[in-house]
């Protein structure tokens, strides 16, 4: 098990991760930093805390508008078993990538419940 430090919303957090996973966890924190600074900037700072659940509700989204294509792919109509090699390919990636999303989604609201634990009145 490895322990990365990722930056987010120009704060450091460590975060463990499977060996090998190292870069892979720094481009999941990258992205996510991305859309804390795109709300940042339409915003402005409004609590770590709300922007974590800000971005996560993105990234939950992202996730289900994922789910819906996969499912209507799977809905179409040619079975699932006639599907081109791409195709068959392409699917495979979009249920890695939903679950890719899904373990981040989880990852963003354990820091965000660890954020939220230890504090005192909710300023924010």
């Amino acid at each position: 098990m490895s322990q990365v430090s990722v930056t987010i919303n120009k704060r450091s957090y460590t975060i463990a991760c499977d060996d090998g996973q190292e870069g892979h966890l720094h481009s999941l924190a990258a992205n996510v930093d991305g859309r804390i600074t795109e709300l940042v900037a339409g915003m402005g700072q409004i609590g770590d805390q709300r922007l974590l659940v800000m971005a996560s509700l993105l990234l939950a989204d992202e996730l289900e508008d994922v789910r819906s294509e996969n499912a209507r792919l799977s809905d179409a109509s040619r079975p699932s078993d006639v599907m081109s090699a791409p195709e068959a390919t392409l699917v495979r990636g979009i249920e890695a990538l939903a679950d890719r999303i899904e373990a981040v989604a989880q990852q963003v609201e354990q820091a965000t419940e660890a954020l939220n634990a230890p504090s005192g009145p909710d300023v924010a």
